[in-house]
């Protein structure tokens, strides 16, 4: 199944960037290069468009699939560029985004907005990990997603039921809020569970959604 995914719009981008000087930034050879979010062609204008912005940009890839268990791996072999960028651009889709900052302790920046995906856990077995609802804004979140990690969908911080670190409504599932805030901590970005997020638009994409690729 594929990930259906638009271009972040660039001044929401370097909004995220505005406190890194130096970017890695990594794109998907799936679906956002069919897409043409996250290919090649675009990897390479993204680094441009950076770079004249004033970033440095330490270096770039695009992974065979940002989202499969070969990204540890396919990442390490860049890892010294990698090393010295403050945080990674990726330009994939909210899953790959995520695979990303599960392997590493940087700041992990979403290029893109999903739109729509479905993603198959363990054989024969869903698990919902992004609810498509083109407001992404887990570069905040610490690559989390607390719309669907969240049993309650809570965009701004932890409700008054979280009990030591587990959620009030499944006490055998950690607080999502939590395991951000763990996360942020490590990551030196504390302030930014101080944002405030309004709440989402439900009607922003009007359906049934239709993607027409150029």
């Amino acid at each position: 199944m594929k990930a259906i995914t638009s271009q972040k719009p660039f001044e929401e981008i370097t909004g995220y960037l505005e406190k890194f000087d130096r970017i890695f930034i990594i794109g998907c050879g799936n679906c956002t290069t069919m897409m043409k979010t996250g290919g090649v062609e675009e990897v390479a204008e993204m680094s441009a468009q950076l770079q004249d912005s004033g970033k440095m940009v330490t270096g770039n890839m695009v992974l065979p699939t940002a989202c499969d268990d070969m990204t540890d791996a396919v990442m390490k072999e860049h890892a010294q560029a990698i090393e010295i960028a403050d945080c990674l651009l990726v330009m994939s889709c909210s899953l790959g985004v995520q695979k990303v900052a599960s392997y590493i302790e940087k700041p992990v920046v979403p290029g893109v907005d999903t739109l729509f995906i479905g993603v198959e856990d363990i054989p024969g077995v869903f698990k919902e990990v992004c609810d498509q609802c083109g407001q992404c804004i887990i570069g905040e979140t610490a690559g989390i997603c607390p719309i669907t990690a969240c049993h309650k969908g809570l965009v701004n911080g932890p409700c008054g039921g979280t009990n030591n670190g587990m959620c009030e409504v499944d006490p055998e599932s950690p607080c999502a809020w939590t395991l951000i805030y763990q996360r942020l901590e490590r990551l030196g970005q504390l302030d930014l569970m101080k944002k405030y997020h309004p709440p989402r638009n439900h009607q922003s994409t009007l359906r049934p959604r239709i993607v027409r690729v150029p």
